[in-house]
């Protein structure tokens, strides 16, 4: 049986309890729909997650295998040359969706092409080594985004999971069991005020019927 709180059994306190037990009710409902809807989503994320992991670890040994034939292809000093003259600016943007009132991040990339490298010193293996990890890098972010939005998910559900049970299992039953305290104690003060009320009026009954039969024999 759950504890109850330690309050003095009166009846403004008994509104209190009531209300705040409507209020635990209420939220424990909402908080329940939201850990229902973020698990819907986790689940849903989970099998995006899974498929991205799949293409992406299909897709890095080609990657991989493209830079090492260019490096194979040409001199090291040229292709980090080619490289080097080719840097690309690459600019990421953060913004935030909001998936139960849980703001989880998305990114944007856009790059910025650099001036681009000698062709008859850099390899054309190098081209398509190049091309591939274009392609590839948005794929890199997607699944860093696809993860970090995993973990913020797992920790709010643990979190909205162990609310949900300390209202559940303790604050509502707690507040109903005080509320059923204190409504015996109420209800045991006014069964022994209808006693004593009786007690008094049998007396006064008493009282009065003395009075008649003084006032007869007086007579």
């Amino acid at each position: 049986m759950a504890e109850r709180l330690q309050v003095n059994p009166t009846r403004m306190q008994l509104m209190q309890l009531r209300k705040r037990l409507g209020v635990a009710v209420h939220g424990h409902s909402l908080l329940k729909d939201k850990l229902e809807g973020l698990m819907a989503e986790f689940m849903e994320l989970i099998d995006d997650y899974k498929e991205m992991r799949r293409e992406f670890d299909q897709q890095y040994p080609d990657v991989a295998r493209l830079f090492v034939l260019a490096g194979i292809a040409g001199s090291r000093d040229a292709v980090e040359d080619a490289i080097n003259q080719g840097k690309s600016e690459l600019e990421i943007t953060e913004t935030q969706r909001n998936v139960l009132s849980l703001q989880v991040p998305h990114f944007e990339v856009s790059v910025k092409q650099g001036g681009g490298y000698s062709l008859f010193e850099a390899p054309l293996e190098l081209d398509e080594a190049v091309g591939s990890m274009a392609e590839y890098l948005p794929k890199i972010l997607e699944l860093a985004e696809t993860e970090h939005s995993l973990w913020l998910m797992m920790k709010e559900i643990e979190s909205t999971r162990r609310r949900v049970n300390a209202l559940e299992y303790i604050m509502i039953p707690r507040l109903r069991n005080t509320a059923k305290y204190i409504q015996s104690k109420l209800d045991e003060n006014e069964r022994s005020n209808i006693t004593r009320l009786m007690k008094i009026k049998d007396m006064r009954l008493e009282e009065e019927r003395q009075e008649r039969l003084k006032k007869r024999g007086e007579r």
